[in-house]
């Protein structure tokens, strides 16, 4: 498959596998016991590799959360837990994750092997929270590290768009009232806020898209044909683990 078949393969499941572990029973747990909420958790253990930064750095990082509302979780979590501790717990419920569902996927080595090698060749000038997770210690054995990841790249793409999203002069607001208008609400915003988006956004976010493609294409392009596969058939093979 070529580069651009491989993205259309592969990234969208890759965005969704990378935060199947945010929400779940035991990812709360853990925050809990570190004195969080669930939100509170996510964005403090999501963001806390940045270290003890300030909210509005954290919400340029993510895009799309309404800021205020983005800075007081963050604001209100790390009063409860240093941010470095926190990022180190959730990448840890990622690697548990993937223990849980991961260990008898077929060909897991040749599958860790392509998302390793898409990894190290992932360029993260400029993409501040891919950056910072790309500085963490993973786990060694394969099931757990095949999720954290899934869910490194997921944070170089998300990285990426917020980018492509500047270059073509869209807010992430209106972005998101484009992509997730279902949850509007749950990013911090009210429905007075919501904005009608018309056919120049649209226009402007499949401009995005294509960007941001291009900003990652590199990193997949280094996968030979075998890896190509290996990533394709491993991503399949992890949805369907994921929803056993």
């Amino acid at each position: 498959m070529n580069n651009q078949e491989l993205l259309t393969a592969a990234c969208p499941v890759i965005g969704d596998l990378g935060a199947s572990f945010y929400f779940i029973p035991e990812t709360g747990a853990v925050g809990k016991e570190l004195g969080m909420g669930g939100m509170e958790f996510y964005v403090l253990g999501r963001a806390g590799t940045l270290g003890n930064t300030t909210p509005s750095a954290v919400a340029a990082a993510f895009g799309y959360f309404k800021p205020a509302f983005l800075g007081k979780v963050w604001g209100d979590a790390a009063a409860k837990c240093d941010p470095r501790k926190a990022g180190a717990a959730h990448l840890e419920c990622c690697a548990n994750l993937g223990r849980a569902k991961f260990s008898s996927l077929p060909n897991l080595e040749a599958f860790v092997d392509a998302l390793e090698t898409v990894n190290n060749a992932a360029d993260p000038d400029g993409l501040a929270l891919y950056a910072a997770m790309k500085g963490e210690a993973l786990v060694s054995d394969l099931p757990g590290r095949a999720l954290q990841l899934i869910a490194l790249l997921r944070e170089f793409r998300g990285s990426a768009h917020l980018v492509a999203l500047r270059a073509v002069g869209l807010p992430s607001m209106v972005a998101h009232s484009i992509k997730r208008p279902d949850m509007w609400k749950s990013f911090g915003y009210t429905e007075e806020e919501m904005p009608a988006p018309n056919d120049s956004n649209k226009k402007k976010l499949d401009e995005a898209e294509k960007i941001t493609d291009v900003i990652v294409e590199p990193a997949y392009a280094v996968l030979s044909e075998s890896q190509r596969s290996a990533l394709v058939d491993g991503l399949a093979a992890a949805k369907a683990a994921l929803k056993s």
